[in-house]
């Protein structure tokens, strides 16, 4: 628990925005100049590790709580001043959905593994400075991607560091209830997908991941989020259900407990979400009404699609 004058300086952490704002990482670095190197500017271990003294003492002085009282205004503005997007369009309110299996915003978030990821972590970092009315879909994995290391005769080897939600900068999303919020995906042989819904506040923008480790599923069904890109073929079609059929139904929950507006186009990055356009369809058929043939119109009308590898294989 933080002294009551630093619970701005948790706000602070708890929003993604630090990763790209240097002087709200200067006030991270001030906390403990050599802690801060040692966690690898890591705020959430920051403040987990820094001792309960140095807090008391940062809690009494004038000068650092100057620097975070004014970090944290300067936050609050960015989160809800007008910006490009609103300024442009005349203050448009519609959501636009983005898919990806994997969210580059930071080490801290150990979500990717390359250039498809950080490409759409900045989509998401762009977004949140134009004020483009975004949210994220991916999956949380609970085993990230391996981090790359050499052996003493030169080989590459690999491991998986385990990835503890509870230590990351992320929250359950919760029902008015304070129950956690739970989607299901439909399997063959009749069973089901269950997964918890883990919300990172990227700026401006939520980011939804999908996590299926969690008690309602059985041993196999709780690994389909283990590692990015890991197992086979079988494995991978769970993953993309999940985020593709379970991603919309994340949307929706997320939508309900928040009065959101409910996303009018949907974007994925690359076909890996491919199924959010089946759940879609079914959504406009079956609770809407609409015959195949308008659902799949209406579906196609709000996709939008990118490719990064445009070759004929």
């Amino acid at each position: 628990m933080l002294p009551e004058a630093l619970e701005p300086l948790g706000e602070l952490v708890a929003n993604l925005r630090w990763s790209w704002h240097p002087a709200t990482q200067d006030v991270f670095a001030a906390v403990d100049p050599a802690l801060w190197e040692a966690v690898r500017h890591d705020p959430v271990r920051l403040l987990g590790d820094v001792p309960p003294k140095r807090l008391d003492e940062l809690a009494s002085d004038d000068g650092f709580l100057d620097r975070v009282r004014s970090d944290h205004e300067d936050l609050q503005r960015y989160l809800t001043e007008d910006r490009w997007y609103q300024r442009a369009d005349g203050g448009a309110s519609q959501t636009i959905a983005y898919f990806s299996p994997e969210f580059g915003i930071t080490h801290v978030l150990p979500q990717y593994s390359g250039g498809l990821g950080i490409l759409a972590g900045d989509h998401l970092k762009a977004a949140s400075d134009l004020g483009v009315p975004i949210v994220g879909v991916g999956l949380l994995y609970r085993h990230g991607y391996f981090v790359q290391s050499l052996s003493r005769d030169g080989w590459q080897q690999e491991r998986y560091p385990l990835v503890d939600p509870n230590n990351l900068p992320v929250n359950l999303l919760r029902d008015v209830d304070g129950a956690a919020v739970r989607v299901r995906v439909g399997l063959p042989g009749g069973r089901s997908l269950a997964a918890a819904v883990w919300v990172a506040q990227v700026g401006r923008v939520p980011l939804l991941m999908l996590d299926s480790d969690i008690e309602d599923n059985g041993a196999a069904e709780r690994e389909v989020t283990d590692r990015l890109y890991g197992g086979g073929g079988e494995h991978r079609l769970l993953q993309e259900m999940l985020l593709g059929i379970g991603g919309v139904r994340a949307l929706r929950e997320y939508s309900r407990v928040t009065g959101t507006a409910a996303p009018e186009v949907f974007h994925t990055n690359e076909g890996h979400a491919g199924f959010q356009g089946l759940e879609r369809i079914r959504e406009l058929t079956d609770d809407a009404g609409l015959s195949l043939e308008a659902a799949l119109e209406a579906a196609r009308a709000g996709t939008v699609f990118t490719t990064h590898t445009p070759v004929p294989a």
